[in-house]
């Protein structure tokens, strides 16, 4: 009898000690699965249409002279948190202008999943921007007690269309927030616009200003996942800017910012550090997450495309190396925009390829989430009060009431689309530098490769994961997004 027991109390061990065994992942197969193509293309009417089901067969070496596009499943890297644009004052302000049978197109176009491009990220402004009508503040010139702090300027505009993309979303949208400027009161150049700094004495009015916002906008039902220190914190911008080294952000953080949004139960909000071009971000992070007491209260590193305003290349390698030396901290692009609008360049194709080819870029590079800048713009890319008019992935006709949907609009779509939250990044690369690509494996286990042609040539390459391959055409100027 007692031999039996101790049998049985083994046996139970044993079944318990198995059931605590983390579950294996479950591998990626391409067993019993069709590739579905969809493909937007210059000098076609093909705009994130399905084109083709093509069947996986048995692949081998392949040769130097075949085009191929490989994926290693099994290799995985960053968790997506999505992709969006920003709802300034101008997109809410134009978006008011519409019918209501246009504003609901355009609310599908972005938000809805299936009739759209499925947005799940939002960035908005703290004050007013460039991309307002004037500028504008939450309380009287020289209120550094914050006792007439009111957020009634956005109830108009602003703070309704918001409600609505989030309805429109399925009722979760991450939106994050940024300030351009601290009030002229607080600034060593006593003006909102054309750079300046914030006077050391107003560091903690400044701190409760983002605290105050931040709770005024949940009170009215939007919730907020974080904050960046500040817009493009280098650049002394003909508009709403303030400049902060990297050595001024820090402390500001560490010392004023951080604690405040913890004394005032905001602590689980992230704090998103730079928010400017790629140039100066490998400084930025050195600067900052050097010092252990800043760094404790930064999520990451927000960044945008405007570097090539020297009239270099896109500094994507920066990207990898804040990357390669701060794993634990995540990075974000937070604005990239077509500038020097022009009406005659809405369906200009190297504006989406722009798009195409910084995204590709940033996530392969460990970005974890993407954000356009504004949303929606009129005929004369605006209204912008300092006349920075630029384009946006859909314009609207104030004179017609029409939407004009641009080519980036369906590049962006090539990812937003199909990429869900969650969902991993996984290994991919070409055997042809026209081709860029990437890929992410969604939760629910289908993958999303994302292929585009940078050249004016069709290829027909070869999508080989593992021991199988799908033959797939690309037209010229295209992008394609694989679904498997």
């Amino acid at each position: 009898m007692k031999k039996n027991s101790l049998k049985i109390i083994c046996l139970l061990f044993a079944v318990a000690a198995f059931a605590q065994q983390p579950k294996s992942k479950k591998e990626f197969t391409t067993n019993g699965k069709k590739v579905t193509v969809y493909t937007t293309a210059e000098n076609s009417k093909l705009r994130l249409t399905s084109t083709d089901n093509v069947t996986f067969s048995a692949a081998k070496q392949p040769l130097e002279t075949e085009t191929s596009v490989f994926v290693e499943p099994a290799k995985t890297f960053q968790t997506f948190m999505g992709i969006g644009g920003a709802i300034t004052d101008a997109s809410a302000e134009i978006f008011a202008k519409l019918s209501k049978e246009k504003q609901a197109e355009f609310l599908n176009a972005y938000y809805d999943q299936q009739k759209g491009i499925g947005y799940s990220l939002l960035r908005t402004t703290i004050q007013s921007s460039d991309f307002s009508s004037g500028s504008y503040s939450y309380i009287e010139e020289g209120d550094k007690d914050l006792k007439t702090f009111s957020i009634d300027h956005d109830r108009q505009y602003r703070i309704p269309l918001i409600k609505q993309a989030i309805q429109k979303a399925g009722g979760k949208l991450t939106t994050y927030v940024a300030p351009w400027s601290p009030n002229a009161f607080m600034k060593s150049n006593k003006n909102v616009l054309k750079g300046g700094t914030l006077l050391p004495e107003y560091y903690q009015t400044w701190a409760n200003f983002y605290a105050k916002f931040i709770k005024a906008y949940e009170k009215e039902g939007i919730p907020i996942w974080g904050t960046s220190t500040q817009n493009e914190p280098m650049a002394v911008q003909t508009w709403e800017s303030c400049i902060y080294t990297a050595e001024a952000e820090r402390d500001f953080i560490k010392n004023y910012l951080g604690p405040t949004l913890k004394k005032e139960n905001l602590g689980d909000k992230k704090i998103i550090v730079w928010d400017h071009n790629r140039d100066l971000m490998n400084y930025r992070a050195n600067v900052i997450y050097s010092d252990p007491e800043a760094s404790k209260y930064v999520w990451g590193m927000g960044f945008h495309w405007y570097e090539t305003w020297s009239g270099g290349a896109p500094m994507f390698d920066n990207v990898a190396k804040v990357n390669e030396a701060y794993p634990n901290k995540k990075l974000m692009f937070t604005e990239g925009c077509i500038e020097k609008f022009d009406a005659s360049k809405y369906q200009f194709w190297g504006n989406a390829e722009r798009y195409g080819i910084n995204m590709i870029n940033d996530f392969n590079n460990g970005t974890v989430a993407w954000t356009d800048w504004n949303i929606l713009l009129d005929q004369n890319g605006g209204p912008n009060h300092v006349g920075n008019f630029c384009f946006a992935p859909i314009h609207a006709d104030t004179t017609t009431g029409e939407l004009i949907y641009t080519p980036s609009y369906y590049y962006i779509g090539h990812f937003s689309k199909f990429i869900r939250l969650n969902a991993v990044r996984v290994s991919t690369s070409t055997s042809r530098s026209a081709l860029l690509s990437t890929s992410f494996l969604n939760t629910d286990g289908t993958m999303a490769t994302i292929v585009m042609n940078q050249s004016a040539n069709e290829y027909t390459y070869n999508l080989i994961i593992g021991a199988e391959k799908a033959v797939v055409k690309i037209p010229p100027r295209a992008i394609q997004t694989l679904v498997y």
